[in-house]
């Protein structure tokens, strides 16, 4: 019967039927066709599980295959129905016991697979005499099985010291048995929170030696070990690193990734600055080499290699060609090599990476040439010999007229006028004639940008803005944020220019838009503009942070840690296995006499305490009673009600004569209306004669912004004056400014 006849549902009589019946059957043919179809059953999902009388009656056969099935069975169901074990237990037993190797060794993983209490008890004996088993296949087994009983019961395995029976099978003359026994105790360490393994020098010695003879994934086993060896001397790092360089010429992709792992390791235990040099000019080829295997391998490679040259520049320092995507490249993998050719790119080889930049933004995948344009505005601000190059291709690529390709081009070299100021902005002409093709928020914003920080130089910077501002309250709140800004600075550098744009955008932002931050940007402005022009001034144009690439660069203590991960799912992510694994501990460079002082800081900033517990903080202050009904600060000419009681008793201070530092959120939300509405604050505070403190005198449209902002046509040197009037379209009398809140300023 071929294996897809198998996985058919079979009713469970028919099967119990075919277990009980062929007892005339010698070499149990039958009898193992029915037991396929049974686990092909369970395969499948269908509860086998009223089976279990007839298939633990099987185990009595001496046949291994047989055996096999039954066991798998039992795993299957022993979770869910813990009381068929115990019917198994005596031929379990028994099979620990076994002449046969293969059969012990079965029956004692079997065991260990199952998380039942009585089983683990009963394993505990044969497990003993595994480890001292004659037969190398069954220690290596049992070495296995130490590991899986730690996971189910950790009391158990220690207090049967099964921890020091795996660490004298590290001296084991069979190179499998000290493969397995260093698998188990690397992942006990891993769980554990109070075995931690350590290995010395003789047996981080030994066990290099052991690697010749073991498999592809025994060295793997042991590479992982050698990671917990902390070199005392600088020597001992040196020495391991030769002797284990020879596995970077493996085939196995595994072995190779682990002991450029391990090898990285060690570089922070190497006085030799030489050394580490050599040592980073071996790790180059066999990365290279993992680029020819398939896509999969090649794209965990290219993520652990963008953050093996990160931490070492030296390494693949002079191969970027290597990292060229061909046509046929997954896009995955084409963003991998992107990323890095980026990293690997100098004042060298950049006109090199250029050229093949400027190929990939003529690719058919949209993502893929965002990217590659993008790549081009980071160069232009990482080299800066390269800026004039970068800011040439970015033009020809304007030019296409291809809109995601413009678009992504105006937004990087948004980032290239704030890294070099008053250098290329004789390219703004082209990009203007490119508004029809913007369509993405980031487009927008950056063209935005650039027209409000160049709105002198550009004669129609106020008919563009404007039209831009015909969607306002359409667009994503980014674009709000930099049009808003950008008509501030059209007003502040323009103001006949913009005396229209700034009401009608401020009027907007505060009350026909519900994000708190643009908002709240567009009280801030409107106060600002409406007191000190000047000092509104300063702030909109005020010397930004320059723009670098050092804070795309990961932190040194970060990266020393997650290559500690190499070859892991912590290095596809970017981040250490604990923010992701449930139960997962942090790993860190060990302290030794050895290791290098940067390293050793970067250990120092691991082991920080946080803050201090609640234990030792100091007593919050006293609690501020609530205020009285009827009592009231007054905000404008800094007097308090003497029926309030001194800010001084609560060590608060006063300020403005009296005042309180600290007011309820009801009394700002009255201060803020009183200086949006003026005229309805009076009014209101005609109708509120339950307090002694008399109404402050304002007069009508004291705070009113828009007269404010007609008057400020005399701070920015009387354009009005020049034209015979106030310039701004407001013919009302000026009212005088008196009584304005400080604080609201």
């Amino acid at each position: 019967m071929s294996d897809s006849k198998l996985f058919t549902r079979g009713k469970l009589t028919e099967l119990r039927a075919e277990l009980q019946a062929d007892k005339k059957d010698k070499n149990f043919n039958k009898r193992k066709q029915v037991l396929k179809r049974v686990v092909a059953s369970m395969t499948m999902g269908q509860d086998m599980s009223p089976l279990y009388p007839d298939i633990i009656a099987c185990l009595s056969i001496q046949v291994l295959e047989i055996k096999k099935m039954v066991y798998l069975y039992l795993i299957n169901y022993a979770r869910s129905k813990p009381e068929m074990v115990k019917h198994a237990m005596h031929g379990l037993l028994e099979d620990a016991n076994d002449r046969n190797a293969l059969i012990r060794a079965l029956a004692i993983r079997t065991m260990s697979y199952i998380p039942v209490p009585e089983v683990l008890r009963e394993l505990v004996e044969p497990l003993k005499q595994c480890i001292r088993d004659r037969d190398p296949y069954v220690r290596k087994t049992a070495a296995i099985c130490v590991a899986k009983l730690y996971m189910h019961d950790r009391r158990l395995c220690e207090k049967e010291d099964f921890i020091g029976s795996l660490r004298d099978l590290l001296a084991d003359s069979n190179p499998t048995v000290v493969a397995n026994a260093v698998a188990a105790l690397t992942e006990i360490s891993e769980r554990s929170d109070n075995i931690h393994l350590r290995l010395n020098a003789t047996v981080a010695s030994r066990l290099v030696s052991a690697m010749g003879e073991c498999s592809e994934w025994g060295q793997t086993y042991i590479l992982e070990a050698l990671m917990y060896f902390v070199p005392e001397e600088q020597q001992d790092a040196e020495l391991l690193a030769e002797r284990i360089a020879i596995r970077l010429q493996h085939s196995n992709s595994a072995v190779v990734l682990t002991t450029v792992k391990v090898i990285l390791y060690l570089m922070n235990y190497m006085g030799s600055q030489e050394i580490v040099e050599a040592m980073c000019r071996k790790l180059s080829p066999p990365l290279v080499t993992l680029l020819s295997s398939g896509y999969e391998v090649q794209y965990v490679a290219l993520r652990n290699i963008h953050l093996i040259i990160q931490r070492r520049p030296l390494v693949l320092k002079n191969d970027v060609k290597v990292f060229f995507c061909k046509y046929n490249d997954p896009i995955y993998v084409k963003l991998a090599k992107l990323e890095i050719i980026y990293r690997l790119a100098n004042e060298r080889n950049v006109e090199q990476v250029l050229a093949e930049l400027k190929e990939y933004a003529s690719e058919v995948d949209v993502d893929f040439v965002r990217k590659a344009v993008r790549s081009i505005g980071r160069l232009a601000i990482k080299i800066a010999s390269a800026a004039d190059l970068c800011i040439t291709v970015l033009l020809a690529l304007v030019k296409t007229k291809v809109s995601y390709v413009v678009q992504e081009a105006i937004v990087v070299i948004k980032d290239i006028f704030r890294r070099y100021p008053n250098q290329y902005e004789s390219i703004i002409g082209t990009l203007c004639e490119n508004l029809d093709a913007l369509d993405t928020p980031d487009a927008k914003a950056a063209m935005i940008w650039i027209l409000g920080q160049y709105a002198d130089r550009i004669e129609n910077s106020d008919e563009l803005l404007d039209d831009f501002l015909f969607t306002f309250l359409e667009e994503p709140v980014e674009v709000q944020l930099a049009l808003l800004t950008a008509t501030v600075k059209l007003f502040i550098k323009r103001p006949t220019a913009g005396q229209e744009l700034v009401p009608k955008v401020l009027k907007w932002a505060t009350e026909e838009v519900d994000n708190p931050d643009l908002r709240d940007r567009g009280f801030i402005y409107w106060r600002l503009l409406s007191t000190d022009p000047g000092a509104a001034s300063d702030i909109v144009f005020s010397e930004k942070p320059p723009i670098s690439t050092e804070s795309e660069a990961m932190d040194r203590g970060v990266l020393d840690r997650l290559l500690l991960h190499t070859g892991t799912l912590s290095s596809l992510y970017g981040k250490e296995p604990q923010t992701f694994v449930r139960g997962a501990q942090a790993k860190f460079l060990q302290d030794s006499p050895a290791l290098d002082p940067e390293a050793k800081q970067s250990y120092l900033d691991s082991l920080r305490l946080p803050p201090s517990s609640s234990a030792h903080r100091s007593p919050p202050p006293p609690a501020v009673p609530p205020k009285p009904f009827g009592q009231r600060e007054d905000s404008y000419d800094g007097r308090q009600d003497s029926t309030a009681p001194a800010g001084g008793e609560y060590g608060l201070g006063v300020r403005n004569g009296g005042g309180g530092l600290i007011s309820t959120a009801e009394e700002e939300d009255e201060d803020e209306d009183a200086a949006l509405n003026p005229n309805e604050a009076v009014a209101s505070g005609e109708r509120e004669q339950a307090t002694p403190s008399p109404a402050p005198q304002m007069v009508d449209d004291a705070l009113d912004p828009y007269a404010s902002l007609a008057r400020m046509s005399m701070d920015f040197g009387g354009a009005a004056a020049a034209t015979g009037g106030d310039g701004y379209g407001y013919e009302s009398a000026q009212p005088v400014r008196r009584n304005v809140d400080e604080s609201l300023l």
